[in-house]
């Protein structure tokens, strides 16, 4: 496969999602689904299973997938990302599904991984991270025998998904387990996006069914994540896209002085950045996908830097998308204020642009020398 060269089921591929998110995830209905008190439509979302089959495109076929491979998956994620597409993407499709998918095969995961690519099912993933990666000493869960007991925090999709995926500490290591989520306490929370809701699930006793012992469960989970991450800022560049889209047109429309407000410099030179800022994530983004799909880069490394480059970059153009479009953007009828606040609450997710930063220079730079290194201006008199 060639990085950066789609095929043509690809373009075919994006053009079927992009049609089924045009009929059934306009704004009117996205502003209705995520008011709802579950913020997503049931039957839609079975649709994408069994109708579309993108929500297992990467799950091999012996699993119940259709045997594509991440980058199949990545381009249907973009288009939902375009139309803020309401559902438990983040939960099922981004984490669940890729933990399954790495988890060893038996009765409960192979049951579980078909119904959640179907689409008959829903999951969320009740897995503390550390800025993207697994952090063993961040899980509060404690398992006994076949129960587990405690709270996870903020966990997304979790106050409307049908199972929770959660990693939980035994006397011999951290295991992940699958818990019915009418065995568990949700709390859902007040959250700056709606279309993606969280909640706070406390697990007092509840039965468990086992998805990787010790020796395992870190690879799963950190599998996921990497996953995760990637298709998190393919999402951030769909919707970045579709804000880029809405910009020119409206400079293009709208009318001052005489003139389109997109003949003028500033404005030009705007647009110009989003477009710069666009590229360089998709670059990113996509190249993480591809790196997972045939190992030709290190998953850490190639998850942070999409990260870092994709949140930084959507929040930017989120941010320009409201000054170019002036006082109406600022309003609430606007959609541009619903992509603001999912750029607000992506960037914080699996770890924040700068923790990824930080992660990318801990790998790609040499320790520093203490003596003999290069001087650095600190601006303070000598």
């Amino acid at each position: 496969m060639d990085e950066y060269r789609f095929t043509e089921e690809q373009h075919q591929l994006r053009a079927a999602v992009r049609k089924f998110c045009a009929d059934n995830f306009d704004e009117s209905t996205v502003r209705r689904l995520m008011e709802s008190e579950v913020p997503f439509d049931a039957k839609l979302w079975n649709r994408l299973g069994s109708e579309l089959g993108v929500l297992g495109l990467s799950v091999p076929e012996n699993d119940g997938g259709v045997g594509g491979s991440l980058v199949d998956q990545a381009v249907a994620v973009e288009e939902f990302g375009a139309s803020l597409a309401c559902g438990p993407l983040f939960g099922t499709v981004y984490l669940a599904i890729p933990a399954l998918v790495a988890s060893p095969a038996g009765p409960v995961r192979d049951e579980l991984l078909a119904a959640l690519v179907e689409g008959t099912v829903t999951a969320a993933f009740a897995v503390a991270d550390k800025a993207g990666a697994f952090d063993p000493a961040a899980v509060t869960v404690q398992a006994a025998r076949d129960t587990v007991s405690g709270t996870v925090q903020r966990v997304i999709d979790g106050a409307a998904a049908d199972v929770v995926l959660v990693a939980a500490t035994c006397s011999d290591g951290i295991r992940l387990f699958a818990v019915d989520a009418n065995d568990v306490e949700r709390t859902p929370l007040s959250t700056l996006d709606l279309t993606r809701p969280q909640a706070d699930i406390t697990f007092s006793g509840s039965p468990a069914r086992l998805l990787a012992g010790p020796e395992e469960a870190g690879r799963v989970i950190t599998h996921a994540l990497h996953v995760g991450s990637a298709l998190l800022a393919v999402e951030q560049v769909g919707a970045a896209q579709h804000l880029l889209d809405l910009s020119v047109d409206y400079a293009k429309s709208r009318l001052q002085f005489g003139r389109q407000i997109g003949s003028f410099q500033a404005i030009k030179h705007k647009l110009a950045d989003m477009l710069v800022d666009l590229e360089h994530a998709r670059s990113a983004a996509y190249h993480a996908v591809w790196a997972l799909t045939d190992g030709s880069d290190d998953p850490a490394l190639a998850a942070s830097i999409a990260q870092a480059t994709a949140s930084a970059a959507f929040s930017r153009i989120a941010a320009d998308t409201i000054q170019v479009h002036g006082g109406i953007g600022f309003t609430w009828e606007h959609q541009a204020h619903l992509y603001f606040k999912r750029a607000a609450t992506d960037a914080a997710l699996l770890g924040t642009a700068e923790q990824h930063r930080s992660r990318v220079a801990e790998f790609v730079l040499d320790t520093a020398v203490a003596d003999g290194g290069a001087e650095v201006a600190t601006g303070l008199p000598v």
